[in-house]
């Protein structure tokens, strides 16, 4: 299997930009081509996916084990071409002072050569003990190729060629001049979402072209090539099984205000038993026949107006809710399950199914990987080893206000922030939301649980012999 790892010295070095458009330049050769991303990351993935036209996938060190993530890897990329896996920050930048969650420790579980971004703006020679450096700080890994990016010209170019060629032993794969053409919006949590950018798709075809032609896809693929077969881990687990009967229905708000998933985790409510049913919350007048919902993250804030103007689809849902429908949310999923959310200075309504107010502030209030450990007021049937802690990980720049004293949480924050510091998970009714984001892992099977809990719930009973709980028709979304 062709695989590599793209990284950079430092984040914002421009390695989604490159990954994505490597992706796109690959593809066009019509090789299948399967992309991965390192970390907690939603937005990457969603371009990486757009490029390659599969799933993006992610791998991370901190909220999975080696094995699962090897077993993952090993999986996932059977069937293609080229594994192509983008790191997060600089390759050997992570949580653990040891580097065990680093990229780095990624490129050695899955024996891969590391391909460097560097963003070479006003360097010269410097870039040579740079590149040594980091030759020199892990020699086990292997530094196959630099990319160098944001090149002022053909002389600047010719310059660090030179410098590179004549200090080291690392060949440059490509050069990438500065093109403001290349660049994608970028916000707090890093790029737009691609299921914001309506002209997405013309984007990374652009961005494919211009690797294209400044990078050596050839010599690129030679470098991918140059690693041996990559053996399943010992103790790697079987995949999940997919031939549960779908009894379950679960709506997954899908659209512009929300798309924050992971592709693995929609996986794992399909091997659960459950079919899965896209809800556009900007769109729909109602709430499809659906036993539960999910709400993933996104930025509803940027669409409040609009989440707003829905009225009848936050009628539906709130009456669903009131009527036992299951929901999980997180994040912004929280957010448009609260009574208001106020952003700029503009307050606007949403669903009310939380006795609480959401405010947007300038600065983060909670980032970073999470430590949280459930509480008696989780409602979902316990974690097959009985244990409590769950790792996760948030992002938000919302504060939740007005709560009543005696709102349950299903979680107490041990590491990060949550809704104030100590506490996270908010559950009301069948309802369970937060802040943090989970992964459903072999450590912790968030979607296996929900589906359970679905089934224990009695709604779907209830749906069933009243007809009207959830109150449309299914055509009125589409299955995922």
């Amino acid at each position: 299997m062709r695989r590599f790892l793209i990284s950079a010295a430092h984040k914002s070095s421009g390695k989604t930009t490159v990954s994505l458009g490597l992706a796109a330049a690959l593809s066009a050769r019509g090789l299948a081509v399967q992309t991965f991303k390192k970390g907690p990351d939603y937005i990457d993935p969603m371009w990486l996916t757009l490029a390659s036209g599969r799933r993006c996938r992610n791998l991370d060190p901190y909220l999975c084990g080696e094995a699962e993530i090897r077993d993952a890897f090993l999986r996932h990329a059977a069937g293609a071409d080229v594994a192509l896996v983008e790191g997060n920050k600089g390759l050997y930048d992570g949580l653990a002072l040891d580097g065990s969650n680093s990229n780095a420790a990624v490129a050695t579980m899955l024996d891969l050569p590391v391909v460097l971004v560097i963003d070479a703006r006003g360097m010269t020679r410097g870039i040579a003990p740079l590149v040594l450096g980091y030759q020199a700080f892990d020699r086990d890994i292997r530094i196959a190729g630099v990319i160098l990016n944001q090149l002022g010209g053909s002389r600047h170019e010719a310059k660090l060629r030179a410098v590179i060629e004549h200090y080291t032993e690392v060949p440059v794969l490509g050069a990438v001049h500065h093109d403001p053409r290349l660049a994608i919006v970028e916000r707090h949590l890093g790029l737009m979402p691609c299921n914001e950018a309506g002209d997405a798709a013309a984007r990374v075809a652009e961005i494919g072209a211009a690797m294209t032609a400044q990078v050596d896809i050839d010599r690129l693929l030679a470098v991918a090539a140059d690693s041996p077969p990559l053996a399943p881990a010992a103790d790697a687990r079987k995949a999940s099984a997919t031939g549960a009967a779908s009894d379950i229905r679960i709506g997954i708000a899908q659209d512009r205000a929300f798309g924050f998933y992971y592709a693995d985790d929609l996986d794992a409510l399909r091997a659960a038993g459950a079919t899965l049913v896209g809800v556009d919350t900007l769109a729909d007048a109602r709430l499809p026949d659906v036993d539960a919902l999910v709400i993933g993250g996104g930025f509803p804030e940027l669409f409040a107006r609009e989440l707003e103007a829905n009225a009848a689809l936050r009628g539906a849902i709130r009456g669903a809710i009131d009527a036992g429908l299951p929901v999980y949310a997180e994040c912004g999923g929280l957010m448009y399950l609260a009574r208001s959310l106020t952003s700029e200075g503009r307050t606007c309504r949403m669903v009310g199914a939380i006795d609480g107010d959401v405010v947007v502030h300038e600065r983060p209030v909670g980032r970073g990987y999470v430590v949280l450990e459930e509480t008696p007021a989780f409602p979902w049937p316990p974690q097959a080893d009985g244990g409590t802690e769950v790792r996760a990980h948030e992002f938000h720049y919302a504060s939740l206000e007005s709560l009543p004293a005696d709102t349950r949480f299903a979680y107490r924050v041990r590491r990060g922030h949550g809704v104030d510091g100590e506490h996270d998970g908010i559950v009301t009714r069948n309802v369970l939301a937060s802040f943090v984001h989970r992964r459903s892992t072999d450590r912790s099977d968030w979607a296996a649980r929900f589906v359970a809990f679905i089934r224990a719930s009695g709604y779907l009973q209830r749906r069933v012999a009243g007809g009207a709980l959830a109150g449309s028709p299914r055509t009125l979304a589409h299955s995922l």
